[in-house]
């Protein structure tokens, strides 16, 4: 024998019926025998609650009783055939009226009490199990309809009551040894010493089913509902959550304390007390199999079973000198709020006995107050204890599993995870069970706190990693092609999804928390009816809280570089080409710096310098190893590199730079490259790399620009302008050709001596045989003292700086997850 419970998302909608009507039938008529316990069809149980209160505040309650009239005769007209038909809604007419006169004497009384609230509720359950009796009974004449408040008894309790199991049991067994069919049965709802009508609170069709299952020693107790079973989360408030196959008793009663809502725990007890499997089923998608919970302890694949939360508690703080060693302290507080019924959700005790943290719902939080200042009236005006510390607006996070049991390493796993996404923890209590661990945070972190840690162990064999990108510009969009190129690749060498969240150009911006295609970013962007506004960007960035992100620049604004500070302080780590922040003042550098330290996340800038050669990367592994760097001298510039590699007798200054113009090589105004200022910028980088504090006015930068050429209007003025000077560059070449050398713009940093200017090398140096538009830097260290390490490759391009952009989010992807 089985018991079947179907709760009000399955009983709901016509759908929902006609489902299970397939899956009672199906059972029977393979030679099970079924009790069915039903609730009140969908929102019906709401809509009484507030006719009832309508009612009683002397206000028009027709209206309500209309809506819940014409739904279950809409039903009864759907489901029921022919003659049948007028004769259940002659039944059901009359439990109508019935309700009416209630409701009627409700409204003339001018008031309402527990008791007439669980007779006014009990019309649900009722309506619902008698008309799914009566559409069964179409095709199986064998089917009976129970009313519980025949056989379930309880104290008078109302709204909540206690069930008196030993007369229940009798009468369970009673009842069901003389009636063997199939039967439809009242959930939720009971009898009071009196006969009064009661119900069983929060669950309680649940409880009737656990009841029924635990009296008759039932094969299992099947709780049908709208999800394929318990789940890893909460879906509503994290993604890729999926079903949990088997959990044991103990596990689930941990969950659905605190928050998970396919199950309550009194549920629970009965079926725990008499060793009967519950089965958490879909009554949409019943052919999945579910979630079994039982005795039986399984192997998970994660060492974690589940997570769950409440959210909104107020975090109560009792401490002072005086409770250190004494006893009966801890006693006094709970004994005093439990006298109040003050249910306390989470305890926490440092083990110095100086203070007492506990959680209560916020609706407690005048008669917590109440309650302490009066026990501790005494202790309070001596200065023993100081006045009880309320903090609101928290939330609790329970990580649950079995598998955490002599298991080392899960909280520092656990708490690792949070704090690298920037989540505080205000108190932790774990049970020397080790079957949980709970925590309590500030709400606006609940989410984000449950995503990490689903990822954390869920999905510690696939990655998430979310981006916000600024510029998606000549960069930007070839990094989004390459992202999408390598993306199958990624997930199989690195375990890593990297997802799109939001983008923003100078026009557009679009955020969806869910992610943006990459194969139609543009149109998509191009689509957003936002408009560009980079603090709203920021702002909706930090609200959204996810985890695991990542800002990401390419641009080369000053004023996206300004926000750094603000978006490292909401834990999510930069990635960026831009120059600007690291290039501004010491003060920003470090300040930067520091609120990322701080922050726990990274600030990866390798593309400052050299688009995609590891320069920064090889500086501080050389630091890091405890090498000391004596000399830098660099070739920073592709522009001026092409143009120095490619002039000589044969070509003039001005054409070589026209022709660096025309491929592309250049700034729109080539003095931007022969000023040295980006040059001189990057080498500001690589000086406060090696931690020193330089400025820019620190720096001697030798400007290409003649000054004949600065004040041309135009660039067409320009390389007139700079024609008239081929002969001045020429008498520069000269000299160096005839002594076998070649020009090269060095920046050079030794200590605190940094310049940037033409200079000419032999054929000894590395840069002499420089070609093309590549880059070169060569480091002279205590290690590398009689032959420079030295890195070449190309330093600029769109292609290579989106690589290193690239290489960069992938490499952060480790330090986060």
């Amino acid at each position: 024998m089985k018991v079947l419970k179907f709760g009000g998302s399955s009983v709901g909608s016509k759908i929902g019926l006609a489902n299970i009507l397939e899956i009672t039938g199906k059972r029977v008529a393979q030679g099970e025998t079924l009790i069915v316990v039903v609730s009140a069809f969908a929102k019906t149980t709401d809509q009484l609650l507030n006719a009832a209160r309508t009612a009683a505040g002397g206000k028009d309650y027709l209206p309500l009783v209309q809506s819940i009239e014409s739904f279950h005769h809409e039903i009864v007209e759907h489901f029921v055939n022919g003659a049948n038909q007028d004769l259940v809604k002659q039944h059901v007419g009359q439990m109508l009226l019935d309700l009416r006169n209630m409701l009627q004497g409700l409204y003339l009384v001018g008031e309402t009490s527990a008791r007439t609230l669980d007779h006014v509720m009990s019309f649900g359950e009722r309506l619902s199990a008698f008309i799914i009796a009566q559409i069964i009974k179409q095709t199986n004449a064998q089917v009976e309809y129970l009313d519980t408040r025949t056989v379930i008894r309880t104290n008078a309790s109302h709204n909540n009551a206690v069930v008196n199991w030993e007369i229940t049991k009798q009468n369970l067994i009673n009842y069901f040894s003389r009636n063997k069919s199939l039967h439809i049965v009242t959930g939720f709802i009971a009898a009071g010493p009196n006969n009064e009508t009661t119900t069983l609170g929060r669950g309680g069709s649940d409880y009737t089913a656990s009841l029924i299952g635990a009296a008759l020693n039932a094969e299992t107790i099947e709780i049908w509902t709208d999800v394929d079973g318990v789940l890893t989360a909460d879906p509503r408030k994290v993604s890729n959550t999926f079903p949990i196959t088997q959990i044991t008793y103990e596990e689930a009663m941990e969950l659905s304390h605190f928050g998970a809502k396919v199950i309550y725990p009194l549920t629970m007890q009965p079926a725990l007390e008499a060793k009967i499997p519950i089965v958490i089923k879909n009554t949409f998608n019943p052919d999945f199999p579910g979630t079994t919970i039982s005795s039986e302890k399984t192997k998970q694949k994660a060492t974690i079973t589940g997570l769950s939360s409440i959210h909104s508690l107020a975090l109560c703080r009792f401490e002072g000198g005086g409770l250190m060693g004494v006893a009966g302290i801890a006693g006094r507080l709970f004994s005093c709020l439990a006298a109040r019924n003050i249910s306390v959700m989470l305890i926490s005790q440092a083990s110095s006995e100086h203070s007492i943290c506990f959680a209560v719902e916020p609706r407690y939080i005048a008669e917590v107050q109440t309650a302490v200042e009066e026990e501790f009236s005494l202790e309070l005006k001596a200065h023993y204890v100081n006045s009880l510390s309320v903090e609101t607006n928290k939330a609790i996070v329970a990580v649950v599993g079995e598998g955490m049991r002599h298991t080392p390493g899960i909280a520092g796993r656990l708490f690792q995870s949070l704090g690298k996404n920037g989540i505080n923890i205000i108190a932790i209590v774990q049970g020397s069970s080790e079957l949980n661990i709970s925590f309590v945070i500030n709400n606006e972190d609940e989410d984000k706190a449950l995503t990490t840690i689903h990822d954390a162990f869920f999905l510690s064999e696939l990655k998430t990693l979310n981006i916000y990108l600024v510029g998606p510009g000549a960069v930007g969009k070839k990094l989004l092609n390459q992202i999408q190129e390598y993306s199958a690749s990624l997930e199989r060498s690195h375990r890593l999804r990297i997802r799109l969240i939001g983008l923003t150009n100078s026009r557009k911006m679009l955020i969806n928390a869910q992610g943006i295609n990459l194969a139609d970013w543009e149109d998509a962007l191009n689509n957003s009816s936002e408009a560009a506004d980079l603090s709203k960007f920021v702002a909706a960035i930090k609200n959204l809280r996810l985890p695991n992100c990542v800002f990401v620049d390419c641009t080369a604004d000053a004023a996206v570089a300004s926000c750094y500070q603000e978006v490292l302080g909401a834990s999510i780590s930069v990635v960026t080409p831009n120059k600007k922040a690291n290039s501004g003042s010491w003060a920003n550098y470090c300040a930067i710096k520091d609120t990322a330290k701080l922050a726990n996340v990274k600030f990866f800038y390798e593309t400052n310098v050299g688009a995609g050669l590891p320069i920064i990367g090889t500086i501080q592994s050389l630091l890091n190893s405890g090498d000391k760097i004596h000399k830098i001298e660099a070739v920073l510039s592709g522009t001026l590199s092409y143009i120095f590699n490619n002039f000589t007798t044969q070509s003039s200054f001005s054409s070589i730079v026209r022709e660096a113009k025309e491929k592309g090589y250049t700034e729109p105004d080539p003095r931007d490259d022969l000023s040295g200022k980006d040059v001189m910028r990057k080498l500001l980088v690589l000086a406060r790399e090696m931690n020193i504090p330089l400025e820019e006015n620190d720096i001697n930068v030798q400007s290409l620009v003649p000054d004949s050429c600065v004040s041309a209007t135009s660039v067409e003025e320009f390389f007139k302008k700079l024609q008239a000077e081929d002969n001045n560059f020429a008498t520069r070449y000269t000299p160096a050709l005839e002594a076998g050398q070649k020009l090269r713009y060095i920046a050079t940093i030794a200590g605190k001596d940094a310049q940037v200017s033409l200079q000419p090398v032999d054929r000894e140096h590395p840069f002499y045989s420089l070609s093309g538009s590549d880059n070169i830097i060569s480091f002279t260290t205590e290690r590398y003292s009689q032959r420079p390490l030295v890195v070449k490759g190309p330093g600029a391009g769109v292609e290579v700086t989106a690589a290193g952009v690239f290489a960069d989010i992938v490499w952060l992807s480790t330090y986060l997850i």
